[in-house]
């Protein structure tokens, strides 16, 4: 029985990828800086054994190439699922506590209810990383604020610097993930 590549070597040399510079550096450094003329026997096998060690060479890079590819969107796939499961226990929470709302005669029990699910929630974010601004009373900086008006400042020493804070902007470890939507004294 023959392979496809036997049936037709045309369409197998059109799948292997153009080699490109790295590739020919590798190649040139495997192949022996003197080579015996093609035209002798032992330059023949010769010539055979270093095309056979290029290709190996090619399809192994080109596996490696596949399977880092393939892991990386692996990686993509599941990056979120340790948060995800840490968030699990405080959707529980707030499904009950949306359970209790339903029947609940005592407003302060149910606000107390959701203010430990809140704090539960915010521990497990800081935990994962995810930090506040502080925005209020800072100098305004481009860089990890936003900018969505001005309004007179009340004092002097306001000018330049966040009044209000419109959204909240957070880091994840360092990183701003979420510019602070601020309103600045001019």
């Amino acid at each position: 029985m023959s392979t496809s590549a036997e049936q037709n070597p045309q369409e197998e040399e059109a799948k292997l990828p153009e080699a490109n510079e790295e590739e020919d550096a590798a190649a040139a450094a495997v192949l022996p800086q003197e080579v015996e003329e093609p035209g002798t026997e032992e330059g023949k096998s010769e010539v055979d054994e270093l095309r056979d060690k290029y290709l190996r060479l090619h399809a192994e890079f080109d596996n490696f190439r596949r399977r880092t590819s393939k892991e990386r969107l692996e990686l993509f796939k599941t990056a979120n699922q340790e948060l995800m499961v840490a968030l699990i226990p405080v959707l529980d929470d707030l499904e009950r506590a949306q359970v209790a709302m339903k029947d609940a005669q005592d407003v302060n029990a149910v606000r107390e209810g959701v203010e430990l699910v809140f704090a539960k929630f915010q521990n497990l974010l800081q935990q994962k990383g995810l930090k506040a601004m502080e925005a209020v009373g800072q100098p305004f900086d481009a860089e990890v604020h936003e900018a969505i008006t001005q309004i007179p400042a009340p004092n002097e020493e306001m000018k330049g610097k966040v009044i209000d804070q419109v959204e909240k902007g957070y880091y994840l470890n360092d990183k701003v993930v979420r510019f602070a939507k601020v309103v600045i004294g001019a």
